[in-house]
This record gives structure tokens, C-alpha cells and sequence, in this order.
């Protein structure tokens, strides 16, 4: 098996539809079907199921893990031995479910250092180990925690979540709420996967019910509005009621519940190489006073 290869099957791997993956690799898709018949005649195995749509089985994962890895080697070397040719600081690269909590670090590092890339990828936070240990990116922040080895971490904020509602709700007056008085209300919510919406499927789930979800989505500054608009409720982190400019627009109110909470954490490779780009940043994300600024937008109510 060769790189083309197994680059190849990554891509197979990850779109799981072949006539897709020959469009992006822009090959012939029965060259590619060949090209994954080949590999999977060395392996000895089927790397998918292909009963109705490709599907990549379990054994499958097992391998695309491990060539993800080992590729990941081979682009940290390049990247090492470019950065020790031009004596350069190299680029930073960094995932997170969403980047207006970062604006404030992510603005100082670029004013420090206005030569260096910074490359940001948005991933949610299921993908973030596997792409940490590919060595696809060099830092992930998630708001939940990514049980997975190999990864050395630094928490940067453990924070209240918030309930808010339109100023004319029934609740609007109360200082407090348990999970129990919310059953029936109506949710503006993010997308499954989305910390925001597990952290409200957990709460619920905690007292055997399940939320009415009347909105949901990826346009965060949507669900901002559609809360003010009186649409419905919703669970906002501390960070982003600090950082709002006028709060009188809508009531917040305390969630009964010690589980009501959010924990900024920041993860990277234990074995990986950064780029003194990537440490530089690190460094600025990990030093920052994350409770005295945050986020500067109204789509800051989910951030």
C-alpha cells in the first residue's frame, strides 16, 4: 500500500459515498472502487459494510484511526523540518466548536505576532480527539469534556449556565428554577452535538424528561434573536451575559441544579509537535483573563 492509497481511503472513510469521494479526489470512481478493493485485499478484511449505503465497519475505524496517525507523523515531520529550513515560526492551528469566545485572545496573539497564520477549523467536540491525534490541528477548546488518550489538557473557565427568557415570561420574575418547572417550555436550542444542546438533553434526561425543542440550529446569533423575540427559552453560558451589552433586554434566571455548568477546556496532543506558533498561542489562550472579557456580539447568548 502506498500514501495516494491510503489517503485515498480517508476520504472514502469520511464521506462513506464513493461517487463523492471520486468527485473531491477528482479520480474515476471505478478507479477508486478498485483502489479500496486492492487495500482491502492486503488488509485481509472488509473496511466496509456495503449492504445499502458504504458504510465504514468496525475494523474499518480501527485502520483509519491508525492511518490517520501515522499520516499525521509524516505532515508533522514536513511541517518540523520547513520550519527548522526557514528558521520561521511556523502556523497555528486551532478547533472549536465556535470562535466567538475567542476573539479576545485570538485578536491580542495576531497583534503580537502579524506574520503568523492562524488557521481556525470549526469541529465539534466528537471529532476533536480523533483530530488532535491525526495531527489535522494542533489545539482544541471544547465546552465538554473528550474522554480520549493521549491528550494533555488545561481547563480555562468553569462557568454558570444561565436560563433566559423574554421579559413578559411567566418565569421572568423568578430568581431561581428547577429542571422540573421547565418540562413543556418552549427551547430555542443548537444542533445535536452542540455542548448547548447536551448540556440541556442532560439536564433533562437526569429527571426522565426530554425538552421541547421548538428551534434548532447551527445560527447562533438566530438563536439569540428568537429568544429576545419571545420564540421560546433558552440556556445562555455566564461568559456571554458578561459580555452582552445591555441585559435588561431579557431576564436571567439561575438553574436550580449543581450540573448547570460549563467548563471551558483546552486539549492538545501529549506526543504532538507544535509549531512555536502553535505554543505561542497556547500560551496567550491558556494566560487569558477569561473572567473579565468575553465575546463582543449579540450571537454571544450561545457561545
Amino acid at each position: 500500500m502506498d500514501l495516494n492509497m491510503l489517503r485515498q481511503f480517508l476520504v472514502v472513510a469520511r464521506l462513506e459515498h464513493l461517487s463523492q469521494a471520486a468527485d473531491e479526489l477528482r479520480v474515476a470512481q471505478p478507479s477508486l472502487s478498485r483502489t479500496i478493493a486492492r487495500l482491502e485485499n492486503e488488509l485481509g478484511t472488509p473496511l466496509f459494510d456495503r449492504a445499502g449505503r458504504l458504510r465504514l465497519n468496525d475494523t474499518g475505524k480501527l485502520f483509519r484511526d491508525h492511518v490517520e496517525r501515522a499520516l499525521g507523523e509524516l505532515e508533522a515531520g514536513r511541517r518540523a523540518v520547513a520550519e527548522a529550513a526557514s528558521g520561521g515560526f511556523g502556523t497555528a492551528r486551532l478547533a472549536s466548536e465556535t470562535f466567538l469566545t475567542f476573539i479576545g485572545p485570538l485578536a491580542a496573539f495576531k497583534k503580537a505576532h502579524p506574520g503568523v497564520d492562524v488557521e481556525l477549523h470549526q469541529l465539534p467536540a466528537a471529532e476533536m480527539a480523533r483530530r488532535l491525534l491525526a495531527q489535522d490541528v494542533d489545539l482544541c477548546v471544547a465546552s465538554q469534556p473528550i474522554p480520549a488518550d493521549g491528550l494533555e489538557a488545561v481547563p480555562l473557565l468553569d462557568e454558570a449556565v444561565w436560563l433566559v427568557t423574554p421579559l413578559d415570561h411567566p418565569l421572568a420574575g423568578r430568581t431561581s428554577v428547577t429542571v422540573d418547572e421547565l418540562a413543556g417550555e418552549p427551547f430555542i436550542a443548537a444542533g445535536k452535538g452542540h455542548w448547548h444542546r447536551r448540556l440541556l438533553d442532560r439536564l433533562f434526561a437526569a429527571r426522565d424528561l426530554a425538552p421541547k425543542i421548538v428551534y434548532e440550529g447551527d445560527e447562533l446569533s438566530a438563536i439569540a434573536e428568537l429568544i429576545r423575540a419571545g420564540l421560546g427559552i433558552g440556556l445562555v453560558p455566564d461568559l456571554a451575559k458578561r459580555s452582552i451589552p445591555d441585559t435588561s433586554a431579557a431576564a436571567w434566571i439561575a438553574v436550580d441544579s449543581p450540573d448547570c455548568r460549563r467548563t471551558l477546556t483546552l486539549y492538545w496532543g501529549a506526543g504532538n509537535h507544535l509549531s512555536p506558533a502553535a505554543r505561542g498561542l497556547r500560551s496567550t489562550i491558556v494566560d487569558w483573563d477569561w473572567t473579565a472579557s468575553g465575546p463582543h456580539s449579540a450571537a454571544a447568548i450561545t457561545a
